[in-house]
Formats: structure tokens, C-alpha cells, sequence
């Protein structure tokens, strides 16, 4: 950083991402990587060999890109996958933490906080926080060390902004998740580095059920988000541009979080 606290910038047409949770070919992560290749040579992980398709992907799009499959709940496994960005190009300049579970992930993760089981608890914060701060940590050194660098977090409306019945570990995994973002964006501001999360609401993917398509269409939009709609706000994120913007919480979820009387459009205008 100079003395009029501008940040430095990566090299031109050099920069370097790390996606997680990027295996499933309709998921964010998946469009996160889509939507980063024009700019970043990518590096892209999941807990499956399925990461080899989204990699030959984004290949054929010209992008240059590699896989790692591992079990980010580890912090040595989280160390190896920021390790293989650095030992391949040298440097990190952006990091988008998709790996989680999604909001409705079998009826078995969810329970109110009075019927969580320890096993459930330590599992949804190790999916969904446990992974997150593990690679956040091995990625912040090598940024750190070279003034810049874009942290975005995809988290989500539940936890961080509203929540829905019965799923305890679920929302306060994701809240966490924006507790951590703040508290690396004030340590880390004057490094030149950002950390912000970006939270969906209803969003189409081919894990969604009926039940989730339903609710993004009673949404004031009328229709579940795309996941591509998630991946543009995270890639302006990762970007040199959206230097000034830190510590924040970015909801995109169609209005659903304003809407203060949508069962009122499933009872009538009679329920008026």
C-alpha cells in the first residue's frame, strides 16, 4: 500500500482464484468458476472426482484451470489446496468459499436446537464454517505477503439476514460465517485485502426441490434466482474494482428478505 492507501494490484492478466465447492455442474460454485475464468487462472476443488468434468468445462472455454478433490473440513487438506494454487502460479489473488451444504439438504441435518444431536452440530459447522475459516487461513499468509487480495464467502439469507423453522445448526453456521468475514475484513483492510460474503436466497440448481423452486417463486421476483445471478456479484467482488467494499453482507435474493406479506398473495385479496 502507498502512502495515499491505494492498493496494489495483480499483475495483469495474471491473476489467480481458488473456488471450493465448485463440483456440481449446476450449483454457484460451478458458475463462480465459469464467471472468474476470463480474468483468473483457476484452481477448483470439491469432495469428488466429479471436480475432472467442471475442469475440462471450463478448459474448452479457454480457461487454464486445475482440480483438487479433497475433504476442506481438514485444515492439511485446506493448506494443500491453497499450497497447489501457489506452487503452480506463485501467488493468490482471489479466494470464493462456496463449499457447504444447501439450505434443505436432507431432513436428517435438520432439527431445532433442542433435538440437535452433538454428531449433527459438529457436522453442519464443520461443512459450513469449519471449511470456510481452514482455507480463509491458508490463504491469507500468501496474501498478506503481497498486498492484495479478494476473500467472498457465499453464504446465505438464513443465518445472516432471516431464518426458517428447524434447522439450528444450519443457521448458526452461516451466521458465523459472517461474524468471520467482518473480523478479517477490519484486521486485513490495510493489507489491500477485501472479505465479504454474498447470501442467496432461492436459488435454481439441480439439487433444488419442489418445495425450494416454490419459494423462490412466491419471492416478489416471481421466480427462484440462477445460480450465473450469484456468480456476477462474486466475480465484481473478486475483482481489482471493488476495492472500498469490505465487511459486507450482499444479498441476492429477489426481494424475498423485504416482502413482509407474502402469504397473503397465497391466501386472496379476501385475507385483506
Amino acid at each position: 500500500m502507498d502512502t495515499q492507501g491505494q492498493t496494489r494490484t495483480p499483475p495483469a492478466g495474471g491473476r489467480v482464484a481458488v473456488i471450493t465447492g465448485a463440483g456440481s455442474p449446476t450449483g454457484i460454485g460451478a458458475a463462480c468458476a465459469r464467471a472468474l475464468a476470463p480474468t483468473h487462472r483457476l484452481v477448483v476443488a470439491a469432495t469428488s472426482s466429479r471436480i475432472d468434468d467442471r475442469v475440462r468445462e471450463l478448459r474448452d472455454l479457454g480457461a487454464d484451470a486445475v482440480g483438487f478433490v479433497g475433504d476442506l473440513s481438514i485444515p492439511a487438506t485446506a493448506d494443500a489446496l491453497v499450497a497447489e494454487a501457489l506452487e503452480r502460479w506463485g501467488r493468490i489473488d482471489a479466494l470464493v468459499n462456496s463449499a457447504g451444504m444447501v439450505a434443505t439438504t436432507g431432513e436428517e441435518e435438520q432439527s431445532p436446537a433442542e433435538r440437535t444431536t452433538d454428531e449433527q452440530w459438529r457436522n453442519l459447522l464443520a461443512r459450513n464454517l469449519d471449511t470456510n475459516f481452514f482455507v480463509t487461513r491458508a490463504a491469507l499468509a500468501p496474501m498478506v505477503a503481497q498486498g492484495y487480495g479478494r476473500i467472498v464467502s457465499i453464504g446465505s439469507l438464513s443465518g445472516a439476514v432471516m431464518a426458517y423453522r428447524g434447522d439450528a445448526g444450519y443457521h448458526a453456521a452461516k451466521a458465523a460465517i459472517v461474524g468471520l468475514t467482518r473480523s478479517i475484513a477490519v484486521d486485513h483492510a490495510r493489507h489491500g485485502i477485501t472479505c465479504n460474503v454474498v447470501a442467496p436466497g432461492w436459488i435454481a440448481t439441480g439439487s433444488s426441490s419442489e418445495h425450494e423452486r416454490a419459494l423462490g417463486e412466491a419471492t416478489p421476483a416471481g421466480r427462484p434466482g440462477m445460480p450465473e445471478e450469484v456468480a456476477s456479484l462474486v466475480a465484481y467482488l473478486a475483482s481489482p474494482d471493488a476495492s472500498y467494499i469490505t465487511g459486507q453482507v450482499l444479498v441476492v435474493d429477489g426481494g424475498n428478505s423485504i416482502d413482509e406479506e407474502p402469504f397473503l398473495r397465497d391466501l386472496g385479496e379476501s385475507a385483506r
